[in-house]
């Protein structure tokens, strides 16, 4: 992708995150870019084209942040307290009905973000309980495999309009509360204690 036309998917990301999908038509996106619909559609073939290559250039951008922060030498529970920090700072930007836009407008996106995302978050999570029992910050007797998939159910389940109105949960503290309800649950004594350290130092009132 060229470097214009990787600006421009870039910036229209930002412009559906920041406004939602449904409500924001092709002329809206050019408006915002300040570029014309024409030079829009020199990239894109439509409205479900350019969101589909958002999905995609988004999932993209999360799994390179989240390999270069596993990529820092951080224990297990460190790791899973940074990558939560970097979900909570992107989904706090996300408006609250671009899940439901994604589903219910364009299924083609939906699909592709629900395959890469539980691809994704499958592997991440498999490897930090990996890591965490190595350093015996997790519990030995953990069902890794079962555990992870339990994990991507409650994570799909943050986004549950219906589970969590957006008027009254915020995504980015829903996703903390997951963090440590899921760390407490996979957590060793060694770890248990480390995290409830972590937790009261780096998240005051929690």
């Amino acid at each position: 992708m060229e470097a214009r036309e990787a600006d421009i998917i870039d910036q229209s990301a930002k412009v559906f995150m920041r406004l939602g999908i449904r409500s924001v038509n092709m002329d809206d996106v050019a408006q915002q870019l300040r570029i014309s619909k024409k030079t829009l559609y020199q990239f894109v073939t439509d409205k479900n084209d350019l969101v589909t290559r958002i999905v995609r250039h988004i999932t993209t951008h999360h799994r390179t942040c989240i390999a270069a922060i596993c990529g820092q030498g951080h224990n297990a529970i460190d790791e899973n307290f940074e990558i939560t920090r970097f979900v909570a700072e992107q989904v706090g930007q996300m408006h609250p009905s671009i899940h439901f836009d994604l589903e219910k407008y364009h299924p083609k996106a939906w699909d592709l973000l629900n395959k890469t995302e539980r691809k994704d978050i499958l592997e991440c999570v498999t490897s930090n309980m990996k890591k965490g029992v190595a350093e015996g910050m997790y519990r030995d007797d953990v069902d890794i495999d079962v555990v992870a998939r339990i994990y991507i159910s409650r994570f799909d389940a943050c986004f549950d309009g219906e589970l969590f109105p957006a008027n009254k949960y915020r995504f980015d503290k829903v996703i903390w509360e997951l963090f440590r309800y899921h760390t407490r649950g996979i957590a060793s004594d060694k770890g248990l204690k480390y995290l409830t350290k972590k937790v009261k130092n780096e998240l005051p009132g929690k």
